[in-house]
């Protein structure tokens, strides 16, 4: 039995003129609903007879009877009112069951939630589950639920195993009572709810755990509601469950249904024609929606298809170009590695032979390090010595006026020593200078032995000088000594100490003769090390034209990535163009926004406006002070509120007013805004 319409053909359906006149035709029309109204009558049949008698014992469901004092009158009292409840129960059963299928027949159509008739049906079904049941203790508390019994039937039948896992799954459920409700739902969509119900009470034993021995669920009345649930599967119901609140829904049975009058079968059959005939036009006027829109979605399909043709063309296209543009990557990555192996390999080099240069670098230097300190000892212990001497001498003086002109020469000659001294230091400094300018530059390594050779040349020159400098020296001592005969004796300790200081310093310069000797030892080693740096260099000239040839193809690859990098740099520079446009935009639309939010406050600021009464304002209406006879009333000439003196001491020249008049403080900065904004 199909309660959906499908219709193929238009002519399959008969006209208004044919359903009036030919009786043969409305047989053939209304063969979908025959086993329908068939089965309505039979269960009108079967159930008016417990018409009557359910209205009578509606009203006593729940009806408690009094306690009596005997016991064997309690228990019968007991039974007889559980048969009541029983029949009672039953007899509504029957009256929604019977309701529900004669409304969802006049209808024709699959029933919502929201149909009263299937809502009372819900109910009346629960009070029967619910009639009996026993009381469970928990931790929680007392636990008095239809759900329990109704778990068992995913043990005794898989098939019911969907729905209690949907029921399950469902988070808005809290309850047993809603789960309950919920699997109701689900059963009677699949139209299985009576043959769950059936298997339950072949199972009596089971049921046993959960309801008393008097329940209507244990007895025979459990089977009659069964058998009468059998009618309900040609109903087709839609049920939603999400959004429905399951576990807060109050079962109250509402007998106004049951209390109507029934209609005549003329009525009916006319009323089902009417209804034949308006699904037919409401069907003719889907078909040719249904068409309309098949075609419009047919021409969107075509101009579809042809958009995805040619964005897969493209879309290959697009792969090609990307393919081969990962192959140059990746050609370029091993260029770029083979390159930067042979740079490594080359800087590895150059770095092993600039540590060796280096480690001789700091040899040689620690030598002239070492030179350099002992002329530096020698140095202070001549300068020890002339304080001494200069102190000997200043008390010589006071007795002796004879001998300061053999001291003047004396410290004269001490300033020569100096100065020779200086030009040593200023010569190790220049040895210093050219031995770092020997590292760092190898090509002027010819002019920086000259320069030695002539700082050597001028050093033995110093020493002659020196020499001769002793022997005039001597010759003046000699002089010295015939002129000043009667200071011989006093002199000759001087002499003897003069002379043992002579002889260090001819100790000193037959020193300094050999180290002249070793330095130009280390000039000829100096100058073989030239020449093996130039062998070296003459390779690494050779390394060097290889690596540009190397460099040179290195800058096409970079000439070919420049390119890319510039076209990919236009396309960011058009997007970035355009996103500042964009943003120009934004910025235009919300100043002119908040400029007209700005207007439209100053408008209704400066409309609309009455002018209040003394009597009417008792406070200030910016600072809510009460007015006194210190605080007085003062009106705002623009807005009209009263304010007190603090709040209105501005003053303004408005239109209505060529002088300045009293302005409140908001007033003020509204049209001092709106004169700044009108002149700029």
């Amino acid at each position: 039995i199909q309660e959906d319409f499908e219709i193929v053909d238009k002519k399959q359906i008969p006209n208004t003129t044919e359903l009036k006149n030919e009786e043969k035709e409305k047989t053939e029309e209304a063969r979908w609903s025959a086993p329908i109204l068939s089965l309505a009558k039979k269960a009108s049949e079967n159930l008016a007879l417990s018409y009557g008698n359910a209205l009578k014992s509606a009203s006593l469901v729940g009806f408690i009877s009094k306690p009596v004092s005997n016991d064997s009158t309690a228990k019968t009292s007991a039974r007889y009112h559980a048969m009541e409840e029983r029949a009672n129960l039953m007899n509504m059963m029957k009256l929604s069951i019977k309701i529900l299928i004669q409304a969802a027949l006049s209808l024709g159509r699959t029933l919502d939630s929201d149909f009263p008739p299937l809502q009372q049906f819900f109910v009346v079904l629960e009070h029967c589950l619910k009639h009996g049941l026993k009381v469970k203790k928990t931790f929680i508390g007392q636990n008095k639920s239809f759900f329990g019994p109704l778990e068992l039937v995913e043990k005794l039948c898989p098939e019911a195993s969907d729905i209690a896992t949907s029921v399950k799954n469902l988070p808005e459920l809290k309850t047993a009572v809603g789960r309950g409700r919920a699997w109701l739902y689900l059963a009677l969509m699949q139209k299985k709810l009576a043959d769950y119900l059936k298997v339950l009470l072949d199972h009596k034993h089971l049921l046993s755990e959960f309801y008393e021995p008097d329940a209507l669920m244990m007895e025979e009345e459990g089977a009659v509601i069964v058998g009468l649930l059998v009618g309900l599967n040609v109903i087709d119901a839609n049920l939603c469950l999400k959004g429905e609140d399951l576990d807060s829904q109050v079962g109250v049975i509402d007998f106004s249904l049951y209390l109507k009058e029934t209609q005549d079968s003329d009525g009916k059959q006319d009323g089902g024609i009417t209804a034949v005939l308006d699904q037919k036009h409401y069907v003719e006027e889907l078909n040719r929606h249904l068409s309309c829109t098949v075609a419009d979605l047919q021409n969107k399909i075509d101009c579809l298809e042809k958009t995805n043709s040619k964005l897969q063309e493209e879309l290959a296209a697009a792969t090609d170009r990307i393919g081969s543009l990962q192959e140059e990557q990746q050609q370029l990555k091993q260029q770029n590695e083979l390159i930067r192996e042979r740079s490594e390999k080359s800087v590895e080099v150059t770095k092993e032979d600039t540590k060796v240069e280096l480690d001789t670098y700091k040899q040689s230097r620690q030598g002239l390090d070492e030179m350099y300190s002992d002329v530096w000892k020698q140095l202070k212990e001549e300068k020890k010595i002339r304080l001494e001497l200069e102190k000997e001498l200043e008390l010589q003086i006071g007795m002796k006026t004879e001998m300061e002109i053999a001291m003047k020469l004396l410290e004269k000659d001490t300033h020569e020593k100096q100065d020779t001294l200086v030009a040593l230091r200023q010569q190790l400094e220049e040895v210093k200078a050219i031995n770092l300018q020997m590292f760092h530059k190898s090509q002027n390594a010819e002019c920086s032995l000259q320069q030695k050779t002539e700082a050597i040349s001028s050093f033995e020159g110093k020493t002659n000088e020196m020499m001769s400098s002793m022997k005039q020296m001597e010759e003046r001592l000699q002089h010295a000594e015939k002129a000043r005969q009667a200071a011989e004796e006093r002199c000759n300790k001087m002499k003897q100490e003069l002379a043992g200081r002579l002889d260090t310093c001819r100790q000193q310069m037959s020193q300094l003769d050999s180290k002249c000797s070793t330095l130009e030892k280390e000039l000829k080693s100096e100058k073989e090390q030239r020449q093996t740096l130039q062998r070296e260099l003459h390779q690494e000239k050779d390394a060097t034209t290889l690596l540009k040839t190397e460099l040179q193809q290195m800058e096409g690859l970079k000439k070919e990535l420049r390119k890319l990098q510039d076209e990919k740099q236009q396309l960011e520079k058009v997007c970035e163009e355009q996103e500042q446009a964009l943003q120009e935009m934004g910025l235009h639309l919300s100043q002119s926004k908040l400029k007209m939010e700005d207007i439209k406050e100053v408008n209704k600021a400066l409309k609309g406006h009455t002018w209040l009464k003394d009597d009417e304002a008792t406070h200030c209406k910016q600072c809510e002070k009460e007015f006194s006879i210190s605080r007085r009333k003062h009106h705002c000439r623009n807005c009209g509120d009263i304010f007190c003196n603090t709040c209105s001491s501005n003053e303004l020249a408005l239109p209505s007013y060529p002088k300045p008049v009293r302005v409140c403080d908001t007033c003020h900065t509204l049209l001092l805004q709106r004169c700044s904004s009108n002149s700029s």
